[in-house]
């Protein structure tokens, strides 16, 4: 299979602090491969690092071939590859549509419209985008407001508002309830086959990780310990240990 993303000997130093050691994964075309290990591991840097929020202090990132390294993150989303955070990153005092249409907006470079024509502008994506995520009903409803997994699914539409290849989520399901859990993951899977992306994720919830990746990758102290499928991820004496506990690795 093809790869579309690509890390290769990265190294991240805060003030003598190794964060990230020399990690090498890679992500296929298509793929879903989640990236897991205990708080601390190092996983939300690793997507920094990936999508230009920090600098690499060695090593490299490159995407559908092309060396990335050093690029500021909204050239790295123009290239096809969209990120949602940890912490739900809309903007609360506009309606949900209105939080869709101006990633659509800023997307096609019409920013300097954003208050004359925006209005106007990108309306029928704007929809779909809606529509394809569950949110047409909330549509004229103000982002603040709407229900923490609901907010979620806004995160996700205003990531795919840059048409991406490939989608990175930093614990897509944190904070949620297990019913919320549920049908962000379906809602994930469908998007993903449906726009045929490969996904990068981080996820706390071994649940969802074992129920959806096609390939599993172990972070500890910043270092990659296992990358591989999730039965040989379950079975690995030393990610047992460290991340899984040896009940849940037997079970």
């Amino acid at each position: 299979m093809e790869t579309v993303l690509q890390t290769d000997q990265a190294y991240k130093v805060f003030e003598g602090f190794v964060a990230i050691n020399n990690v090498s994964i890679d992500l296929k075309k298509g793929e879903k491969h989640a990236i897991i290990g205990p708080n601390g591991a190092g996983k939300t840097t690793l997507f920094n690092l990936i999508t230009g929020h920090l600098g690499l202090d060695s090593g490299s990132v490159s995407f559908e071939g092309k060396d990335i390294t050093g690029t500021a993150p909204h050239r790295i989303v123009k290239l096809g590859l969209a990120r949602s955070f940890q912490r739900i990153n809309i903007y609360p005092r506009m309606t949900v549509f209105e939080n869709v249409q101006v990633a659509l907006i800023a997307r096609d470079g019409r920013s300097f419209h954003l208050f004359t024509l925006g209005h106007s502008l990108n309306c029928e994506e704007s929809a779909e985008l809606l529509e394809l995520v569950g949110l047409s009903d909330e549509a004229e409803e103000m982002a603040g407001k709407l229900a923490y997994g609901k907010q979620k699914q806004l995160e996700l539409a205003i990531s795919l508002a840059s048409n991406p290849s490939v989608l990175l989520l930093d614990e897509p399901t944190a904070g949620m309830s297990p019913a919320e859990t549920v049908e962000a993951i379906k809602l994930i899977e469908e998007i993903t086959e449906a726009r045929s992306l490969a996904l990068l994720f981080t996820e706390h919830d071994m649940g969802v990780v074992f129920g959806i990746a096609d390939r599993i990758s172990v972070l500890h102290h910043g270092e990659l310990i296992f990358s591989g499928p999730p039965d040989r991820v379950r079975e690995d004496p030393e990610v047992r240990r460290v991340y899984l506990g040896q009940s849940h690795g037997a079970a």
